[in-house]
This record gives structure tokens, sequence and C-alpha cells, in this order.
């Protein structure tokens, strides 16, 4: 019997016991847990999805049965979540149901990233193996291409096609491994997928040019069989590496739970895993440190980073009996605090959540490749099919010539010009992209950017610069003192103020800092102080539109030192842009309404499209009002807390400076000062889509013209393997357009 734990989400759960008489599908029902409402929930691991037509058949077959509450598979972690009512050993009926369908399962764990690392590794080798013998063999074909018969000669010929032969055969088996083992399992449970054709295609084309090779004919197809498994090997990489990132962003918030907090116990500290703390325990935070949970400050005035919460870099000054949240950072003294929530409870936990969400949101696009294979795959089944009985059972001739006419069926209406309709152009965009510094992380990112009609912009860091710029300083000598004796705090505007100074500081000592205050020291006999207008004051001065400091010297009026968080240098234009496109543009912040207001009125926002102090919650839920509307929306963020509605919007980009998590959570990122890029990848993204659709528009074309020749029994396999090899190469030259003018 497995021990009671306590879960993530405060169910009673089972640790795993070993599966009973080796049965890989039993033993599940030592994972179940019992939860809060009375259910029971199970998480597993799913492999081999690849696309929203497996979740939408995994997830309606499981809800499909009796007693089920909810079934959700998280595209990205790959994780599936059964809640039912009834018995908790009905835990090995459900993982046996999913398993019938031709996905293995798994028990979930937190260290299973160790398999997506082998993964990631076979991937590469095939593609690589793959792109070796595409090399090769391309060579060898042009120079086939180029040379008459007569002045090559059959044997050279021959010879020729026997080494193209031998560095095919073996790079196909190996690299198309992926696309077989898939194909494989679903005809095995009776399905079908895209890679079912594909693999066909690529078989019968191999196996044709093998026979062709021994007929000493004048043409072989290998080289097009290696070049659509290459072309395809890059597509299902870049998709696994969107997951891969996906999957960081969560994981990566996750690690800030982990660690030890020092509880507060009859006046000794003693260490505590975060995890394990509970409501109402004390615990001490030292300047520099990271609140551990969310909780209520006892003794001590706090300067907290709360970059996390609103996005913003100034320091937020929390007195006695303020609200502190898990993840954000003590700058100033060391404060106790009152646990408010366990750590699984917390903001930070929230956050997760909400990414988790917003993933399985998206894991549900259905993307325009699959929906064409769903209709074409088995069409071309039924059209080989037919042709072989039409001219067996029916016309009447030999079943080996009957199946010689199936088999040209199944090669001219091989998809490798549906296959190469998506991966050719999403390479071509990559590439173009990776040049003008934006890179493309999720594999059909570009197909949903491509369908915006709303881009929600972050201010701080996004719009503007990030970090506060000096707009007014003071006298040559009271600038040296300010920096001076700024150059003792680690606060932001502190620090800005040291930046813009470019002598030599003067040496202070007995510095004293009062947070939330200012700072305080003795110079030739003169008290100074530099800090807030309270601080410093009376002031008798309109308030700043942006932060300030202002520097006191004893016997002196206050001197102002005010600053700004600059817009971008090409902001308006890029917005400006953007709405000429006919999109909707919105500002969506954590700071200040009036900062918030006049940043928009900069860039060119209407006021009305402007939301200003938002938590990470609050914007999520403005996210998904304006999906619920029929938007498709852009976000455009660099915090952590903008990682949430990163991850949750229809595509999302983040500045290069953005945090690692913000990068983890956006499909897209950009590098250097400027905005223009955003406007750049979504007109690449835009003429992607148009080269895709007309890519599937052409080889419609070609098959509407091959198949009824190909049926009536009119093209030899020979001409077939040419006509599929010609409607690729179609494809991709129309590609290549994209490397032109947009």
């Amino acid at each position: 019997m497995g021990r009671a734990v306590l879960s993530d989400d405060l169910s009673v759960r089972h640790e795993v016991n070993s599966t009973k008489n080796g049965d890989p599908l039993s033993g599940y029902e030592s994972l179940v847990r019992l939860t809060p409402e009375g259910s029971y929930s199970l998480d597993v691991i799913v492999s081999g999805v690849h696309c929203a037509g497996c979740i939408q058949k995994i997830e309606s077959s499981l809800s499909a049965l009796p007693d089920i509450e909810g079934a959700r598979l998280n595209f990205s972690t790959r994780r599936l979540n059964i809640r039912w009512r009834g018995p908790a050993q009905r835990g090995n009926e459900l993982v046996a149901l999913v398993n019938t369908l031709g996905y293995e399962v798994r028990p979930f764990d937190a260290r299973a990233h160790l398999e997506e690392t082998e993964e990631e590794k076979s991937l590469l080798i095939c593609l690589g193996v793959a792109g070796f013998a595409m090399g090769n063999i391309m060579l060898l074909s042009s120079a086939l291409w180029t040379t008459d018969n007569e002045t090559m000669g059959l044997v050279t010929r021959d010879f020729m096609h026997w080494v193209s032969a031998l560095i095919a055969i073996p790079a196909v088996i190996f690299s198309g491994r992926p696309f077989f083992r898939s194909a494989f399992k679903a005809l095995s449970h009776g399905h079908t997928n895209m890679d079912v054709p594909i693999s066909v295609g690529v078989i019968l084309a191999c196996v044709m040019s093998v026979f062709e090779v021994l007929r000493h004919a004048e043409h072989v197809y290998f080289d097009s069989a290696v070049m659509l498994l290459f072309f395809l090997l890059i597509g299902r990489y870049l998709d696994f590496r969107a997951r891969r990132h996906a999957r960081s962003a969560a994981t990566d918030l996750m690690s800030t739970l982990s660690g030890f907090a020092r509880v507060v116990e009859s006046g000794q500290t003693r260490n505590v895993p975060i995890r394990d703390l509970k409501e109402d325990m004390v615990v001490l935070v030292s300047a520099g440190e990271k609140f551990p949970v969310d909780g209520n400050v006892l003794e001590g005035v706090a300067e907290v980073d709360t970059s996390l919460v609103t996005g913003e870099t100034l320091p937020r000054l929390v007195p006695v009996g303020g609200d502190v949240y898990a993840g954000t950072m003590n700058l100033s003294g060391p404060v106790t605090l009152r646990v408010a929530k366990a750590a699984e409870d917390s903001l930070l936990s929230d956050i997760v959540r909400l990414m988790e969400k917003a993933e399985q949101g998206q894991a549900h696009y259905v993307r325009l490749a699959d929906r064409v294979a769903k209709m074409y795959t088995p069409v071309v089944h039924i059209l080989a099919a037919s042709a072989f009985l039409l001219w067996w059972a029916v016309i009447g001739i030999a079943w080996q010539e009957a199946l010689m006419i199936a088999v040209t069926v199944l090669i001219i209406t091989c998809p490798c010009a549906l296959g190469l309709a998506v991966p050719v152009v999403q390479v071509l965009a990559t590439s173009r992209l990776m040049k003008a510094h934006v890179m493309v992380k999720s594999g059909d990112a570009l197909e949903r950017l491509a369908k915006v009609d709303t881009v929600i912009f972050d201010k701080t860091g996004t719009l503007t610069l990030g970090h506060p710029k000096l707009e007014k300083g003071a006298a040559p000598e009271d600038m040296r003192l300010a920096a001076s004796l700024a150059s003792h705090s680690r606060h932001p505007l502190s620090q800005a103020l040291v930046e813009a100074y470019e002598g030599r500081l003067l040496k202070f000592s007995g510095v004293q800092e009062h947070p939330g205050e200012g700072l305080l020291a003795q110079y030739e006999g003169k008290v100074v102080k530099i800090g807030s207008r309270k601080w410093c004051g009376p002031v008798d001065a309109p308030a700043a539109k942006g932060p300030e400091l202002w520097l006191a010297v004893e016997g002196r009026a206050p001197v102002l030192f005010s600053f700004s968080d600059l817009l971008r240098e090409d902001a308006r234009l890029t917005i400006q842009n953007l709405k000429d496109d006919g999109l909707r543009v919105v500002l969506l912040s954590g700071d200040r309404t009036d900062v918030a207001l006049d940043i928009a009125r900069q860039a060119g926002i209407g006021s009305e499209d402007v939301f200003a102090e938002r938590t990470p919650p609050q914007k999520f839920d403005i996210l998904e009002g304006y999906k619920k509307q029929g938007h498709k929306v852009l976000m455009v963020g660099d915090g952590l807390n903008d990682a949430p509605v990163l991850a949750g919007a229809d595509v999302s980009m983040a500045p290069g400076t953005a945090v690692d998590m913000a990068q983890s959570a956006a499909d897209i990122v950009f590098m250097g000062q400027n905005l223009g890029p955003v406007c750049e990848t979504r007109r690449v993204a835009a003429f992607s889509q148009k080269l895709v659709k007309e890519n599937f528009v052409l080889a419609m074309i070609y098959n509407a013209i091959a198949i009824p020749l190909g049926f009536a029994g009119m093209v030899t396999p020979m001409v077939a393997a040419l006509a599929m090899s010609g409607s690729s190469i179609v494809v991709i030259a129309n590609s290549f357009r994209l490397r032109g003018r947009i």
C-alpha cells in the first residue's frame, strides 16, 4: 500500500506502487487522488500527441464514458488529467482506453523532461541523416539530369542509381522512423493520420525506384523521398521545440517555490521547506531575498520590487500590515511576515495555473495542415482501393496489372506537395525573420499571427525602454552631491542618477537608509538627504509627471531630479502601422493610470484602449474577454507578470530584453531597441499564410489533373513519380517568393 501524502492541490493521493504482475497498464489506481469535491483525479503523461486532432480524440473518447467529470490534455506538457466519480480502481481502465487509441501512457513524473532530451536528440540525428543523404543524392541526381543517356552510358547511369539507392534506403529506414512508427500505431489501432500517406508515399517511391533500377530504367526518385523526409523532420523538430519552450515556462516559474524559508518560533529561527509553510507561520526575510509566500508584514518597513505583480521597475513601500507576494523581492532591511496562504495557493502558483490553462487553450488550435490532412488521408486510400477493384473486379484485367494501377494512384497522390506546403514556407519565413533578429520558437506561431486583429502591448519594457532616465538634472555641484549619496542605494532611481553622472563621486561615511523615504548623511558638517518629496520637504512645488527624487542640504531649498521611462524610438510609428493594417492596439499595464495614459498619448493609443493598475490575474481576464468576443489577440510583453497573458494569447511576442520567463512563454522573441520587428513579423506571417494556401491550391490542382489520369491507367508508375516530384518543385518554387519583397 502507498502512504498518503499531501498533493499539489491539497487532495489526498497515494505514492506510486510497483505495477502489478509486470503489466505496464496496471497500478495506475495508486496514482489516483481524492479531490475535495469527492471525485477522483488521475494525472498521466501521454506520448505520441502531435496535433489538435489527437487531443480531441483522447478527450472526446474519455468524456463519452459514464461518470467522467472531465478530461483535459495539455499539449505542451502532454499531461492528461481525468476526473470521475466511481471506484478509484477505474484508473487502469481509463489508461487502457487511451492506450487502445494508439498512444503510450506513463505516470506523471516531474523528471520526465529527461526523456524529452532523448527525443530531441533522436529527432536531430534523424534530421542530420536525412540532410546528409539528400545533399549527396542531389549531387548524383543533378549529374543524371544534366547529361543525356548517350553521353553517360547505361553502365555509368546504373552505377549512379545504385549509389543513390545505397544512400537513400538506409537513410529512409532510419530517418523515417518518427513517421513510420506513428503510421503503424495509427493503423494498428484502426485509425489513420497524415503520417500514413506520407509513409506509404515514401516507401512506394523507394520500392518503385529499386524496381526501376533493376529494369535499367532512365529515372529513379530516391531524391524525392529523402527530400520530403528532410523537410518534414524540420517541421516536426520545430513543433517539439515549441512544446519544450512552453513546458519550461511553467517549470521555471515553479522553481521559485523551491528551497527553504526561515520560520520564527519562540524567538528562534529554523529552516523549513517553502512547500511546507502553513497559514499563520511567521517568516523572516532579509534584504535582497525573495518573499517565499504571500503574507502580511508584522515588523519592519519593506521596499519591495513588485515587478512580478505589476511589471513596474520602481519599488513599492509596504508598511506594517501591508501585503507582500511570493516571488517579489525585499530591497530594504529585514522583515517578518505572517503567512497568509500556503505556497500552492500563492499568487505565484496562480500565475503558473493561469499559464497551464492558457497553454491548454492554445493546444486546441487546429492548424490548416491538420484540417487538410483529416480530409486528404482517407480520400487517398479510398481512391487507390477503388482503382484496384475497378480494374480487377469490373474491367477484368489481371490483378498484377490492377495492383500496378493502384500503386500508380498512390504514388501520384503522394502528399509530397501537401507535406511540403507548410514546412518549406516555415523554414524560409523563419530564416528571413532570423536575419531581422526575430526568433520564431513555435511551429504554428506565424499561422496564428496571420489571423490577429488585436494587439495588446505591455507598457514598461515593451512600449518603453524599461528603466528610468534622468530627465531634469541640477547644477554640477548638486549633481555630484546627489549622485554620490545615491550610490549607496539599490533603488532604481538612485541607480539612474548615478548612471547619469559622469564625474568622480564623493565619499560618504555613516550613510543611513530609511526604507520608503531616502538616504541621510553628513557632509561638511551639514545634513544631506536624498529621497522622496516628504523626506526632503517641505516642498512647495507641483508633482512631476513621472518619478522624482529630491536633494536637501541643510540650510538650502530642496533640489528636484525628475525621471521618465522613455518611449521606444519607433513606438508611435509601429502603432500607427499596425492601425493602418486594420488592427486594434491596446495598452495593458500594472502601472498607475495617469502614467499609463501619458505613455498611451505619446504612443498614439486612445484612452478607451488603456487598462492600468492590473494584476496578472486581472490582465488574464481582460485577455480572455477579448478572446470571448471573437478577437484574435497578439500579446507583446516583457515581464514575469506578463507570462500568463503571453501564454494565453493566440500568439505572443517578447523583446530580447525580457526576463527569461517571458521569453519562455512567448512564441516569438525580437532583438534590439525598436518595435519595428512586430510589424515586420506580422507582415511576414500574413504573406507566409498566403503562400501556404497557394501551395495547397497548387497541390490540389495537381491532384485534380493527375488523379483521373492515374485512375484511368493512362500513367505509368515512373511518370507518376516524376509528376509527384514536379508538384513538389512547384510548391517549393512558389514558397521561395517569400525571399522577395513583401
